[in-house]
């Protein structure tokens, strides 16, 4: 096994008072960084949110050709609340949505999986109450 490490780099830009733009390899992403809200883009609440539903389908997709695993479509769902003080995200639930014709059992194993190997979802868990479900479409 080899005991080089994986690295990241994302820059961010403020574009004006209303919005910021990352970047990273070729992709871009628009960033709601004005502070009465842009509803063209994601807040940094909302990103962190959509980093751990990105993080479950990148697992999901890691694992079902190790497990042989066969299925049609993935949905996550995820909510998070806000605590004001000191300000912190204090929960966020998921539901990952499996259309798949496996066993429960199958399914237990693969949700299993997504929580103990997914980098971002084992980043946040240590901070914040993070509880879910995987079900069947």
């Amino acid at each position: 096994m080899s005991d080089q490490k994986m690295r990241f780099h994302v820059e961010s830009v403020r574009i004006d008072a209303h919005g910021s733009v990352s970047r990273c390899k070729q992709a871009e992403i628009p960033l709601d960084t004005d502070l009465a809200g842009n509803p063209k883009a994601f807040n940094p609440a909302e990103l962190l949110l959509a980093a751990v539903s990105a993080c479950i389908i990148k697992g999901i997709e890691r694992i079902t050709p190790m497990l042989n695993f066969s299925l049609r479509g993935v949905e996550v769902r995820v909510d998070g609340v806000r605590q004001d003080v000191p300000p912190k995200m204090e929960s966020i639930t998921y539901e990952i949505i499996v259309d798949s014709d496996e066993s429960d059992r199958r399914l237990e194993l693969l949700h299993e999986n997504v929580q103990k190997y997914g980098t971002v979802f084992n980043t946040v868990a240590p901070g914040t109450q993070l509880t879910g479900l995987l079900r069947r479409k």
